[in-house]
């Protein structure tokens, strides 16, 4: 940067009003997106029940905008395209907003960086338009129109060149502008709203929702399943919480179908959509012990509370706003998602369903053969599977129980336990897997996430009772370690030991491990503390700890889980499907996977041909 003449004094100048509208366009219009959002939000301040949007060349050469709302009377076009000209607010109360708009800004802006035509007509008069190029308005003319407004924008930045070497190809363009679209119709549910790409003179329809019906969250379902899709929908638990003022809806994916980025995240307040740390935080917060590090919820969340208790002031493409108390907004959340997932603990989500079936699926039938049978009673089945049962091979139930052990008679010593959640255990595979019947199908259940969940979950009950329980060692283990380690475990030796993990200083670069918690059982030691240290350098720093003491509990649950290669009996099976069927969150393990999969009969019989 040159240094200034101290002999040149610089000369002190208003600036022209159309600089000042490209200087603040620079703000308000950062790409084609942020133009069709300003023009749509627009039209749903105008009351629109139809909107439609078209776009050539991600946006640069065409945006336009046509709504059926309330409109702008002729005498009223220039005024539109002043800065600062609103009818959304009258300027006495800047917290009390209740529209999409309300700075005056989004014409004047759009006006001074591009070619804008607008057309509107107010019910019972005639149609006018003005337009204007480069800030550079012409007189309002004559328009043939049915109703509403058409803002056409051509030429994006066509008169600040330099902005549009900042603009991405025309595809990722094209894409924010249909995120945007999709967001803000997530928001308005009661309205038609469609997307059109005219790139090359082609009319190509890229998105469309039609309006819903039925009560309000009723109708925000069933515009959620139509942009976030159908899987989603059928993947998701509903929100409904209130808390001092604040009321939080929407829907909150199954941990299960999380993503691995944070492209399906979708916040709203007061209908706004809005990209803020503090809603952002809150929501990674409630799926905590559900989601590894790596994973991100899927979610769109509402939040509706008096306009006076959050500003949406804050920032120019009014996309963060702040609370007046951040508190309870983040405890609503956090509290809502947490009770709302653990009610939902044994629901296996279907996307995993369907790729299990897939994974199993085989060729496909000739055509015209089919196998539907009607299902025989329960007596006639037992005769027929006596009857066609093989004849003993010697030696062949010594050399196949290693890797499947079935239990034929359990079925009727436990008549009852089918109709449960989880069904009654009828084997295990390698030693690692359990199937289970239920009353309409098939659970597939990995013994070695599931345990590992359901000690974690008795360690934080112990924890927030009366701390866990410690075991002593009969012989300390003895444990080299860096001294950096040494001294940092050792620094925190009284909050390990309320979480059962006894530890002393012994000699320089080592520790001794005298206790460790008793729900474990035997435990390896070393790789105890080794697994704790790993978590505490993931947390950051060492004050860190409490705060993340249910994800050191879940390395310690880890340790004390069942593994996988241990053979169990039928007994334990069916007592851990039944601890699994009252712990919440027991559908995920520590790590977000999912601790077992469930399989409908319809679906395994059209595997074979039988539908």
């Amino acid at each position: 940067m040159n240094a200034p003449n101290p002999n040149i004094r610089p000369v002190l100048r208003q600036l022209d009003e159309t600089v000042i509208n490209r200087i603040a366009a620079g703000e308000v219009v950062e790409r084609p997106a942020s133009a069709v959002k300003e023009l749509v939000e627009n039209a749903l301040d105008a009351g629109a029940r139809r909107i439609e949007v078209v776009i050539a060349d991600g946006g640069r050469s065409l945006i336009r905008v046509s709504d059926d709302g309330c409109g702008i009377a002729a005498g009223d076009l220039p005024l539109a395209l002043a800065r600062h000209a609103t009818s959304k607010i009258d300027g006495s109360d800047l917290l009390n907003i209740r529209s999409f708009g309300f700075r005056g800004e989004a014409l004047a802006s759009l006006a001074a960086v591009g070619r804008l035509t607008l057309a509107s007509r107010v019910a019972g008069e005639t149609g006018a338009a003005i337009a204007v190029s480069g800030g550079q308005a012409g007189p309002v003319r004559p328009a043939a129109l049915n109703g509403g407004t058409v803002v056409e924008l051509r030429d994006l930045f066509f008169a600040t060149p330099a902005r549009l070497k900042f603009l991405r190809s025309d595809r990722a363009e094209g894409q924010a502008v249909a995120d945007v679209v999709r967001r803000l119709a997530m928001a308005e549910p009661f309205v038609v709203i469609t997307l059109r790409d005219a790139t090359g003179g082609e009319d190509r329809l890229l998105f469309r929702v039609e309006a819903e019906t039925g009560d309000l969250f009723g109708a925000l379902t069933g515009r959620l399943a139509a942009v976030m899709g159908r899987d989603f929908a059928e993947n998701a638990v509903p929100l409904d919480a209130q808390r001092d003022g604040f009321h939080l809806t929407g829907l909150a994916g199954l941990p299960a179908c999380a993503r691995g980025a944070a492209v399906a995240q979708y916040l709203f307040v007061n209908g706004r959509p809005v990209r803020d740390k503090l809603l952002i935080g809150a929501l990674r917060a409630g799926y905590t012990d559900l989601l590894p590090r790596d994973r991100h919820p899927a979610a769109a969340l509402f939040l509706d509370c008096d306009p006076q208790l959050v500003d949406v002031n804050v920032h120019p493409a009014k996309a963060e706003v702040r609370f007046r108390d951040p508190g309870p907004v983040r405890g609503l959340i956090v509290s809502a998602l947490r009770h709302a997932l653990a009610a939902e603990g044994h629901r296996a989500a279907t996307t995993i369903s369907d790729r299990t079936l897939g994974a199993f699926r085989p060729a496909t039938l000739p055509p015209g053969r089919s196998w539907q049978m009607d299902r025989p009673s329960h007596s006639a089945l037992r005769g027929a599977y006596a009857a066609q049962a093989p004849h003993p091979v010697p030696g062949f139930a010594e050399t196949a129980a290693p890797s499947a052990r079935t239990f034929a008679g359990d079925e009727e010593a436990d008549p009852d336990l089918a109709h449960l959640p989880l069904g009654a255990a009828r084997a295990q595979i390698h030693g690692t897997y359990i199937l289970a019947q239920t009353e309409s199908g098939l659970v597939i259940v990995d013994q070695h996430a599931a345990h590992e969940r359901l000690v974690y979950e008795r360690l934080k009950a112990q924890a927030d009772a009366t701390g866990i329980a410690a075991q002593a060692l009969l012989i300390p283990e003895v444990i080299d370690l860096p001294e950096a380690d040494c001294a940092q475990l050792l620094s925190l030796a009284p909050a390990l030991a309320r979480l059962g993990l006894g530890i002393e200083p012994f000699g320089p670069g080592a520790i001794a491990v005298r206790e460790t918690p008793a729900v474990l059982g035997p435990v390896d030691a070393a790789a105890l503390v080794r697994d704790i240290l790993d978590e505490l350098s993931d947390a950051g720093d060492s004050d860190s700890l409490m705060q993340r003491r249910d994800a050191v509990l879940s390395r310690i649950a880890c340790h004390g889980s069942v593994r996988a290669g241990r053979q169990m009996r039928a007994e334990e099976m069916n007592a851990l499907l039944r601890e699994m069927e009252a712990t919440p969150r027991s559908g995920q393990c520590n790590h977000g996977r999912p601790t077992y999969v469930t399989l409908q009969l319809a679906d395994i019989e059209r595997l074979f041909g039988r539908r």
